[in-house]
């Protein structure tokens, strides 16, 4: 047996490291399990708590937000104190959080249970990647446990929907909080068995004031996007991104000094991993604020049970488990950038068809539509993630984790804010002028607010009315679906060029 061969040897995992992939699993079907039920039970908080359309925007997009701002700040903790140990405290504290949401009696009350869920939440994933990364040293190995991440990301996605709905029908829409608490425990127990402790040699304190500059980045930035979602552009929204972006000046000085930096800058001189980490910014940002807005057309326009709703749902999700799987196999034989931006191509087909569904009965073309920008965009989480991952040297990796889910979180829940604002001014635009002018006040205020609100006073308007508003949020799905598509199609290229120089099957290594 040769050197280089020898070395190769003994990069293999064995068995020990795919049994703790399993437990690595659980956490991930988790989260995608906790996004999907929650877009399910929209339409069922709306009824019971009676949310603003701002407290229900921020009910979906807080969780997303903590999570971006707290995510690099755990990552380089799990780096420092152990990945281990992270991942179980994280485990704790989002069980806990669960049970404080299902238990919620105010959109106050949600909206910081779902605050909790994202700060613990933040502790999960980026602890998961960087374990594959350091218990699968070798490129295609890892390469396939990234996939199975992925692929078990997409059983969650398509469990979900069902094992959501099945919930709803059956009991009160705080039981789809619940599901974490089993999981968490199971995660507790296992955890110290399967999976071994890492943390950086020779690793410096976690340097407070860049945490404290990091959170003063992200939200004040994040603030202002919803300003401008819910109040159109004003001076306190454009004032609060001006002081995110200047603390954000503020914070890449100073991790340009420290000798063990938050968020290490010299990740970036990597051209896969910062490639990487736009495509998965824009490209799952535009997905995931796409996805709120298709399962309330599910339950609002076409008017199914939550259950049916997640039928309906489940071949976009086999799409994403098909596609998930055979991508390392494809990866192997072409280009990287190719490969994604071939598959986001296909997102962009798929993003036009659910541009031009109808009221009445668009439902199969939905569907399809969706079935196209799931199949499309997995080939860009697998590789994107792995790029990411796998760019970063080995003490790095809970960093370059943090940062992949960083980007893929913040990715997510600015697509609900910016495709939501567009959905919402045209929903606002249209249902204005087809309230009757002899509508009580309160009653013409909750059904300009939302659909979900035109649907709950839906006896005091009329059928008519009802189908107006129908009409009036489709063709903001329509437009807001359309503009999602161009910029698939631009990210396509984009990727194609950036990701140009990485080989077929290659590692990119730690550069």
């Amino acid at each position: 047996m040769t050197t280089e061969t020898q070395v190769s040897a003994n990069l293999r995992a064995g068995p020990r490291e795919w049994l703790g992939l399993f437990v690595l699993t659980l956490p991930t079907i988790l989260l995608a399990l906790d996004a999907t039920v929650l877009n399910l039970a929209v339409p069922h908080i709306s009824a019971d708590l009676e949310p603003t359309s701002t407290e229900l925007l921020w009910t979906v997009d807080i969780y997303g937000f903590m999570i971006a701002g707290f995510l690099v700040t755990a990552g380089t903790l799990g780096d420092r104190v152990g990945r281990r140990r992270l991942l179980m405290c994280g485990a704790l504290g989002f069980g806990l959080a669960s049970v404080l949401a299902a238990t919620a009696t105010s959109p106050e009350t949600l909206i910081a249970a779902r605050a909790l869920l994202g700060v613990t939440g933040a502790s999960l994933m980026p602890s998961t990647l960087a374990l594959i990364s350091t218990m699968f040293r070798d490129a295609r190995q890892r390469g396939v446990a990234i996939s199975v991440w992925v692929t078990c990301f997409s059983v969650g996605i398509a469990v979900g929907p069902v094992l959501g709905g099945a919930l709803l029908q059956w009991f009160w829409w705080g039981s789809v909080f619940l599901l974490a608490v089993p999981v968490m425990v199971v995660l507790l127990v296992v955890t110290p068995l399967l999976l071994p402790e890492h943390r950086a040699p020779d690793s410096g304190r976690v340097d407070l004031a860049s945490v404290a500059l990091s959170l003063v980045t992200v939200l004040p930035v994040i603030y202002g996007i919803k300003r401008l979602a819910g109040h159109g552009l004003d001076a306190a929204a454009v004032g609060t991104v001006l002081v995110g972006v200047v603390f954000g000046v503020a914070f890449v000085r100073r991790q340009r000094g420290l000798a063990d930096p938050l968020l290490d800058p010299r990740l970036f001189a990597n051209r896969a991993f910062t490639a990487a980490l736009l495509v998965l910014l824009l490209g799952l940002g535009l997905m995931g604020g796409l996805y709120l807005f298709v399962t309330q057309y599910l339950q609002l326009v076409a008017g199914l049970s939550p259950i049916r709703a997640g039928l309906w749902l489940l071949p976009a999700a086999g799409a994403l488990i098909v596609t998930s799987s055979l991508t390392p196999v494809i990866a192997a034989r072409a280009r990287p950038g190719f490969v994604v931006g071939g598959a986001l191509f296909v997102s962009a087909l798929g993003y036009a068809l659910i541009g031009v569904v109808d009221s009445v009965d668009g439902l199969p073309l939905l569907v399809t539509g969706f079935v196209l920008i799931y199949a499309g965009i997995s080939p860009m989480m697998v590789l994107g993630t792995d790029l990411v991952v796998g760019s970063a040297p080995p003490e790095k990796a809970g960093s370059a984790a943090a940062m992949s889910e960083t980007a893929m979180e913040f990715g997510i829940a600015m697509g609900v804010a910016g495709l939501g604002s567009v959905v919402t001014a045209v929903y606002r635009d249209e249902i204005n002028g087809a309230l009757p002018r002899d509508l009580p006040a309160s009653v013409a205020s909750t059904a300009r607010d939302t659909l979900a609100g035109a649907d709950a006073v839906s006896d005091a308007m009329g059928a008519q009315v009802l189908a107006e508003a129908r009409e009036a949020f489709t063709n903001g799905l329509n437009l807001a679906s359309g503009v999602a598509g161009v910029l698939v199609a631009v990210l396509a290229v984009t990727a194609m060029v950036l990701l140009r120089h990485v080989p077929a099957g290659g590692d990119e290594g730690n550069g």
